[in-house]
């Protein structure tokens, strides 16, 4: 029996799209979501096991991890695609902030990954761990700093996880900058940032998928932080 693929954040956009991919190809889906959404029942139509999961606290991890455990033996990866952007401003404490960005992107991964090390492990098949990160974890962000803090965090842990696990599991991240825009972005944003890559695209949510197939793919690859970016380094 093929060891399911865990997607985090699967209700929408990057996880949903992928999560989709994959269940076309006969490969069992557990999904996350934290906020119900229309796809999500297409999905579990499809076939996935949808887990509503809230990992803003440990014990919302606990709770996910303990449910996890009730339904499989082994993975065959682990997406890490869950996420929130807050930013700093007036209105918000900046500490709160930190400590949301930093329970998101950094903790839930870091302890999904310790409790799912034996579930990696028993996979007959190599298994995989990919965080998703972001484009600022380069360059950082005036407006969101905790924000880039905490995914800069989780490109750390992608070394230190690669460096555990290795060679049973393949440990990578994928950071990517505009994949699609949302459906209230206004003409004037859209146009400023397509101009930030060299690619000058909005390139959808198959770049993605495709980049993720690859990485689960190729058995040689651990340890990196895979820009998706369209040349933004160079714009």
């Amino acid at each position: 029996m093929t060891a399911p693929i865990l997607i985090t954040g699967a209700g929408q956009r990057i996880g949903l799209a992928f999560a989709k991919a994959c269940l076309e190809q006969g490969q069992p889906v557990i999904a996350t979501y934290r906020t119900y959404r229309p796809a999500v029942d297409a999905l579990q139509k499809a076939g996935a096991d949808c887990v509503h999961a809230d990992f803003a606290t440990n014990e919302g991890i606990d709770a996910f991890i303990d449910t996890l455990m009730t339904k499989t033996a082994s993975l065959r990866a682990i997406i890490h695609n869950a996420s929130d952007w807050l930013p700093e401003s007036n209105d918000t404490d900046p500490g709160e902030v930190m400590q949301a960005m930093m329970q998101i992107h950094a903790m839930t991964p870091y302890r999904i990954n310790l409790a799912c090390r034996a579930l990696l492990e028993n996979s007959e098949q190599p298994t995989d761990i990919i965080h998703m990160t972001d484009y600022v974890v380069e360059k950082g962000s005036a407006k969101h700093i905790g924000y880039a803090a905490s995914k800069a965090a989780l490109a750390n842990l992608t070394l230190s996880f690669a460096r555990l696990l290795a060679p049973k599991v393949k440990v990578n991240s994928l950071a990517p900058s505009l994949i699609m825009f949302n459906p209230g972005d206004s003409e004037a944003y859209r146009e400023k940032t397509l101009k930030k890559s060299l690619m000058g695209i909005e390139p959808g949510v198959e770049v993605a998928v495709q980049t993720l197939q690859f990485l689960l793919d190729n058995p040689y690859i651990t340890g990196r932080n895979l820009p998706l970016d369209g040349g933004r380094h160079l714009a």
